[in-house]
């Protein structure tokens, strides 16, 4: 019998329930190995990354910033326009906010590097606006008038584990050397392909990258097959990680745009030690055994398993 084309499961080494189909189980194997190669790929072109950035940036140093940040936006299909439209706005508005200015100009070099990542799946993301140095309203205007620019795009599935590598890999290639580096990253599901987001949030932690996290909880009551009712807590406690790491849950779309600006001057000035209540994030090995951390790819094994 010849296997027909379709949808398969990923991310799944212990997958043994009852297959639907003669071909299933086969498709299963097959997908899994190779999400697996890919993510391997990903890691290790991130560890090259990391071993030749040094040597690459000092032939060609840029200017020395207080913080390198990378904006990491989720723009995976569970995101509606209107939500899409609000987390641009949102954004633009931040940037160029006063309080976001002064609080950069008051660093010690009053300087900071910038860039804005869209991500959705293991094979989509893309550098919106590459790496800028912000030190007045001038440029932190240049940077806004590039985002607003670039089109609204959405692309399918959920890879937060991949947007990590990907914003790692970006700090890599970043020539402004850099006091601290963090990635801000956004979304409003859990990750449900790629490899586990533990694993990636540790690779970057141990490079010295510092992630927080803005949980998008806009959609309420949940309705969506990923949607899950405490993103909150699945970031606190699997996706960020580092030093003083923190998240805001975002709850309201009229909170959007001040969770923004207030997540940007916590972390340009960062945030004081009696700032939130920051629960200390698990090791891989640890997390693993922690249900909600596998929360995604779990909710995707079963809408296959169900056939939708």
């Amino acid at each position: 019998m010849q296997c027909q084309r379709g949808s398969l499961f990923e991310n799944d080494a212990t997958y043994t329930g009852p297959s639907r189909d003669p071909c299933n189980r086969r498709r299963h194997t097959l997908t899994f190995k190779f999400d697996k190669r890919i993510s391997c790929v990903l890691s290790v072109l991130f560890f090259i990354f990391s071993i030749l950035s040094p040597v690459a940036a000092s032939s060609g140093l840029g200017e020395e910033v207080d913080v390198a940040l990378v904006l990491a936006v989720d723009i995976s299909y569970s995101m509606d326009s209107d939500e899409q439209r609000l987390q641009r706005k949102g954004y633009v508005e931040a940037i160029t906010s006063p309080h976001v200015v002064e609080t950069i100009r008051d660093g010690l070099i009053g300087k900071i590097a910038l860039a804005y990542v869209e991500w959705a799946g293991t094979f989509s993301q893309s550098v919106i606006v590459d790496w800028m140095v912000i030190g007045d309203a001038a440029s932190a205007r240049r940077f806004a008038d590039a985002l607003i620019e670039a089109p609204l795009s959405r692309a399918y599935r959920t890879s937060i584990s991949e947007a990590l590598l990907f914003s790692g890999m970006l700090h890599e290639r970043n020539p402004h050397p850099a006091h601290r580096r963090v990635i801000d990253i956004s979304g409003d599901g859990p990750n449900n392909q790629g490899i586990l987001v533990v694993e990636a949030r540790d690779t970057l932690v141990d490079r010295g990258i510092v992630i927080n996290g803005l949980p998008l909880l806009l959609k309420r009551p949940i309705y969506g097959w990923f949607d899950i009712e405490n993103l909150d807590r699945y970031y606190l406690e699997c996706v960020i990680g580092g030093p003083a790491a923190f998240a805001i849950p975002v709850r309201e779309a009229a909170a959007f745009g001040e969770a923004i600006r207030r997540k940007l001057v916590l972390e340009i000035a960062g945030p004081p030690d009696d700032f939130i209540d920051r629960p200390r994030f698990l090791p891989a090995a640890t997390a693993e055994d922690n249900p909600l951390c596998t929360v995604g790819e779990r909710l995707w094994r079963q809408r296959r398993l169900d056939g939708r």
